[in-house]
């Protein structure tokens, strides 16, 4: 018997996620690394989308704790701009279970409002810092569209990584 089932649940569905990849996903396989009857994710999170659903959730707030320390530990926005992009990007490699789900609105209910709100949350750490950069340096850049652009650069380096490192290794 687990203290805390959902924790476990969650953590043995980013395993045979980093493992198997999603198309190797079962809610069988999870309650069976987690020690528990095949029913009781089931009983948890209703489904696999909800499972799913709650794993995005928990890499948005880990993606909001990790950049927030990673800002934090700057004083010039330029400088927390990039710290964030660089904390973004190692917390990808680190937790590749939870990007796997966070951005899939096929697997995922994004009409759930833990999701939605551990979503903005790390959206709003990022956001915060692009507003003072672009005050620092006095553009009228609009902010939701910096913020997008920076967010889009740091989860085009996660995609693109290992294509970069093939066409380094071909130089």
């Amino acid at each position: 018997h687990h203290g805390d089932l959902p924790n476990a649940l969650r953590h043995a569905a980013v395993e045979v996620i980093d493992e198997r990849g999603i198309g190797g996903f079962s809610l069988r396989e999870v309650a069976r690394r987690a020690g528990v009857s095949h029913t009781a994710p089931a009983h948890h999170f209703g489904d696999v989308r909800g499972l799913l659903t709650s794993v995005a959730a928990e890499g948005f707030d880990r993606l909001e704790r990790v950049t927030a320390a990673a800002a934090a530990a700057h004083h010039e926005p330029v400088e927390q701009l990039h710290a964030i992009g660089e904390a973004y990007v190692s917390l990808a490699r680190s937790n590749p279970g939870h990007c796997a789900v966070m951005f899939r609105p096929d697997l995922v209910d994004t009409d759930d409002a833990t999701l939605q709100q551990c979503g903005l949350g790390a959206y709003a750490v990022l956001e915060d810092v692009v507003a003072r950069v672009l005050a620092q340096v006095h553009s009228d850049v609009e902010l939701d569209h910096a913020t997008w652009m920076c967010w889009s650069t740091m989860q085009g380096l996660v995609q693109l990584e290992r294509k970069f490192d093939v066409i380094n290794a071909m130089r």
